[in-house]
């Protein structure tokens, strides 16, 4: 599979650091391609080392204003001209997206996801993956949203929220 990965690219502590490099592990393993935004810092250096060194598949795609942070050694990279472009491509890449804990950038690629899927735009299963219950907030939200009629279809056909990568990646295989 092209797992599509939205995560930080911030340094962080090893209550996320840790479950990245577990996700990685995993997915590397298994033989899968992380589709990421390139970047050789935080945690997305984090997780592509992982991938990397189990043996995984590496497909960056940057954005040009961040293309001096791009992993040098990524099977392949694709720089885009902007972030909207960066995320379509990402999707385009990808036969499932996972969201990893990040800050803003992260929460806008995971809700126009969210909103693309919720349109029928795609079709790809989502997963939140809440390492040291990061989504929790977030969690509460969607279950509000979807309990009060603000979805168009069920919650749980569109994101399906994990504890950990490999319940993550369980429910990918299930999926697809």
């Amino acid at each position: 599979m092209n797992i599509g990965v939205f995560l930080s690219a911030a340094d962080l502590s090893e209550q996320y650091t840790e479950p990245a490099r577990e996700f990685g592990k995993l997915l590397g393993a298994g033989g899968h391609t992380l589709v990421w935004g390139g970047s050789d810092v935080g945690l997305m250096k984090v997780l592509a080392d992982s991938v990397q060194e189990a043996g995984g598949r590496l497909v960056g795609v940057s954005v040009e204003f961040l293309q001096a942070k791009a992993r040098a050694g990524a099977d392949e990279m694709i720089v885009t001209p902007d972030l909207a472009r960066r995320k379509a491509e990402l999707l385009r890449l990808s036969d499932a997206l996972v969201v990893m804990v990040g800050g803003t950038g992260t929460l806008d690629e995971a809700t126009e996801i969210l909103e693309l899927k919720k349109h029928g735009l795609h079709a790809k299963p989502v997963v939140l993956l809440n390492s040291a219950g990061f989504y929790d907030g977030l969690e509460l939200q969607l279950r509000r949203m979807d309990a009060e009629g603000f979805l168009p279809l069920p919650l749980s056909q569109l994101v399906y929220v994990a504890q950990d990568g490999a319940d993550a990646l369980a429910y990918l295989q299930e999926q697809l």
